[in-house]
């Protein structure tokens, strides 16, 4: 079965929010990013925001939940900034969707040498093909469930509540 990944912006795709006022493009690509790292799983894309994940609220997490049930793929990766990617994991996850959700990001400028964006893209459809149904973050070598997850700001890490 095929992977759907769906983009919602962020620093994996080299979307830098240091200066808030300045209009940002996208400067890579997640599809650049899994070719680059050689991923042979079939998957689609579907780009539905470009923000920087401080600013996606319900609404955006609606839209997003709205595209994972219309999915024909039961194996859904999203890629989400990292700053509210719990928050949106829980709002997912409070839904009982009947599908595999993984979320996962990036903490280094997709763009940046040391990046962790194509690891953890790999890390996350590798999880993808072995987690049961239910909502998950991948990050940096580390699986959470929705229910059981927060971001460490001081440490720039995700921990078990």
């Amino acid at each position: 079965m095929r992977t759907h990944i769906i983009s919602t912006g962020g620093t994996i795709e080299g979307l830098d929010y240091e200066n808030l006022n300045q209009k940002q493009a996208n400067t890579i690509a997640i599809e650049d990013i899994l070719s680059n790292a050689k991923i042979t799983t079939t998957y689609s894309i579907d780009k539905i925001l470009n923000k920087d994940s401080r600013f996606i609220n319900d609404d955006d997490r609606e839209l997003i939940a709205k595209t994972i049930k219309s999915s024909d793929s039961d194996k859904i990766l999203l890629t989400h900034g990292t700053i509210t990617m719990a928050e949106t994991a829980k709002f997912l996850g409070k839904l009982k969707i009947n599908k595999t959700v993984v979320l996962t990001g990036a903490f280094i400028l997709g763009t940046k040498k040391n990046t962790d964006a194509p690891f953890n893209l790999g890390f996350a459809i590798s999880a993808l093909q072995f987690l049961e149904p239910g909502v998950y973050i991948a990050m940096n070598g580390t699986i959470f469930n929705w229910d059981n997850v927060k971001k460490n700001n001081q440490n720039n890490r995700f921990e078990i509540i």
